[in-house]
């Protein structure tokens, strides 16, 4: 495939369309070699770094070969984190949208109760966290007899997190004939275990990064006492004044504790860590995306699985103490072929810690000189100027995908025995209306979602004010988001 489209694959006009509207142009390297593969329902271990487009190069073909009215879940993927495993939700139903495909996250720290609800409607691909999945494969409140894709996604992190008894006790409740993809940034000697024992004959593919860490992210290290690093985190900001940072703690105290600090300087701040609720911690990391502010404060939740544009400069306010974490956290700039910056402050005490990066990656972390009073004072003011422009807040990935579609709701659920094909045939007997027009239709106890596609949303609320849903008489609004 010299000229690369996704046309090539022979994919569907559904997922042609949305991927479209998704902004993918050629497929990445990752994609152009592990789409077909899928397509061709071959086992596939695909080590690949970060950043390299791997969440559609299984997304994708999956969506494709997917079937509709099958209602129990055919995909799972694991992931490491809440954030990841709510990433990769979304990036299905984003591909999966015009084939009304449905998706679940599966993680902990939130009402178990809630996901059983979610998982007894008609779910076609979970993506949760190994220890949440396990506990409702013990409590038996996931079906997972029709799983025909098992996809195990940032295979190294898991085994870092010590998730891997997990991971394998959770395979040997699959099916034993189903397709297994695995994707890792390294491929462990504990990993290739896993592969031997539960993969069949699975196709080896390796991505090397087109540059380098070193090539595409500047590193600098900075020595300075605990108390000093306020001070000097400041300079940093004034002298290079970065677009968009992260700013990485050890701990969640930390974390609090330098944001609250940041926040009384002035700065454009929020923070991010595991004590936080999921919505919470969705609500600042959707804010962040979209560029409301300038510095997240965050512990190494934001890692993994927090894929934000324009990154500029990543700092650790706290040197990890875990090598790999380090590669993670700097991973978060440089990416799409931009550089960045990546900045570590360390104690005398910690100087150790660095060294051990710099062998065990074969970096080369420079000193950085502290910046002088002049142009502190220099950047300072250039800094406060820059803050007068109101910031362009950047357009969601999905944006032009949600364009055309409204999700409405309709006061009338389970209780009053609605089912999707009753209210799917009411709107289609809309003048105008045809069945392609009607996305996913999600039925709770006392009322129901729709997704209306091709910008026919107003039409569909203005003509369901004056019908009734077998007999019944119901409310019609926008859904709130």
């Amino acid at each position: 495939m010299s000229e690369s489209n996704f046309r090539n694959f022979g994919l569907s006009d559904e997922i042609l369309e949305s991927i479209e509207k998704l902004g993918y142009k050629n497929p990445s390297e990752v994609q152009e070699k592990v789409i077909p593969l899928i397509l061709n329902y071959r086992d596939v271990i695909a080590k690949s770094q970060t950043g390299s487009g791997k969440t559609a190069a299984f997304a994708i073909p999956i969506c494709e070969k997917l079937e509709l009215e099958e209602n129990d879940p055919q995909v799972l993927v694991l992931s490491p984190t809440r954030e990841l495993s709510l990433q990769i939700k979304q990036d299905f139903l984003d591909i999966g949208r015009f084939k009304r495909l449905r998706c679940a996250a599966i993680f902990g720290k939130e009402p178990i109760r809630d996901q059983i609800k979610a998982l007894k409607q008609r779910i076609h691909i979970i993506a949760g966290t190994p220890g949440r999945i396990l506990d409702h494969i013990r409590r038996n409140t996931i079906n997972l007899k029709k799983i025909k894709y098992l996809v195990i996604d940032e295979a190294d992190e898991m085994l870092s997190m010590g998730f891997i008894d997990e991971v394998t006790a959770i395979i040997r409740n699959l099916p034993k004939n189903r397709l297994t993809l695995l994707f890792s940034a390294t491929i462990s000697p504990e990993i290739l275990h896993l592969c031997n024992t539960y993969m069949r004959n699975p196709v080896n593919i390796e991505i090397n990064a087109k540059s380098s860490v070193a090539d595409r992210i500047e590193q600098l290290y900075y020595e300075v006492e605990r108390d000093e690093k306020p001070d000097l985190l400041n300079k940093i900001i004034y002298s290079s004044r970065p677009e968009s940072s992260i700013i990485f703690c050890r701990t969640k105290d930390n974390v609090d504790e330098l944001y609250l600090n940041m926040k009384k300087t002035g700065f454009s701040c929020d923070e991010l860590h595991g004590g936080m609720l999921q919505v919470d911690r969705t609500k600042v990391i959707n804010s962040f995306k979209r560029g409301e502010f300038m510095f997240l404060v965050a512990t190494d939740v934001a890692a993994r699985g927090l894929d934000v544009e324009n990154i500029t400069h990543v700092i650790n306010y706290d040197i990890p103490m875990e090598k790999e974490s380090y590669v993670h956290r700097i991973g978060r700039t440089g990416r799409a072929g931009k550089n960045g910056v990546a900045i570590t402050f360390v104690s005398p005490r910690e100087y150790r810690f660095l060294q051990e990066i710099e062998e065990h990656f074969e970096f080369e972390i420079k000193k950085g000189v502290v910046p002088s009073i002049e142009e502190v004072k220099e950047g300072k003011s250039l800094f406060i100027e820059n803050l007068k422009v109101k910031p362009e807040l950047k357009k969601a990935k999905n944006s032009e995908l949600n364009q055309e579609i409204t999700k409405i709701y309709i006061s009338a659920g389970k209780k009053k025995k609605i089912r999707p094909g009753d209210i799917a045939g009411t709107i289609s007997s809309i003048e105008g209306i045809n069945p392609d027009d009607i996305g996913i239709i999600e039925i709770q106890d006392t009322f129901s979602y729709v997704d209306i596609l091709n910008g026919k949303g107003e039409m569909v609320m203005e003509a369901l004010k004056n019908k009734s849903i077998k007999g019944k008489t119901i409310r019609v609004a926008k859904a709130q988001k």
